[in-house]
């Protein structure tokens, strides 16, 4: 696969982001470990897993030729020595989109890297809509009890 090192989880996933708006196959697999236990999810699809499916995935989303621009808003990072976990928003542009156009609904993303002797590598991607209507805040939690 790729030599490239991801030195930090955030740089896994700015490469991945990069690679998603560059329509770039081989930047996009280099973020991937190279591991069958791989998962992908894209918006309302099926999970896709291991090396050939997610390859597969992303070569038909690429080959649709729409160029995307992708901001990412309100990422939640949990992070431990060997994972890392980060929940973000996805607000995708179309590159020709007239900006009277209706505003594409958000993807809710969750991104799981892990360590590898090759640097920091993804492992999951789950993408769903985000649901259009706004969400109830969320109620009070009982105090966690640490044991």
């Amino acid at each position: 696969m790729s030599g490239r090192i991801f030195p930090t989880a955030q740089d896994a996933e700015n490469a991945f982001y990069e690679a998603l708006e560059r329509c770039d196959l081989e930047g996009m697999m280099a973020v991937w470990a190279e591991d069958e236990d791989i998962v992908c999810v894209h918006p309302t699809g099926p999970r896709l897993t291991g090396q050939d499916q997610i390859r597969e995935s992303w070569a038909r989303i690429f080959s649709g030729g729409a160029r995307a621009r992708v901001h990412i808003t309100n990422q939640v990072a949990i992070s431990a020595m060997m994972l890392a976990v980060h929940s973000v928003h996805e607000n995708f542009t179309i590159e020709g989109q007239a900006r009277s156009d209706a505003q594409p609904v958000p993807v809710v993303a969750t991104n799981v890297y892990l360590r590898t002797a090759a640097g920091w590598r993804m492992i999951v991607h789950h993408a769903s809509p985000a649901p259009t209507v706004a969400q109830p805040a969320p109620r009070e939690a009982p105090p966690k009890m640490l044991h």
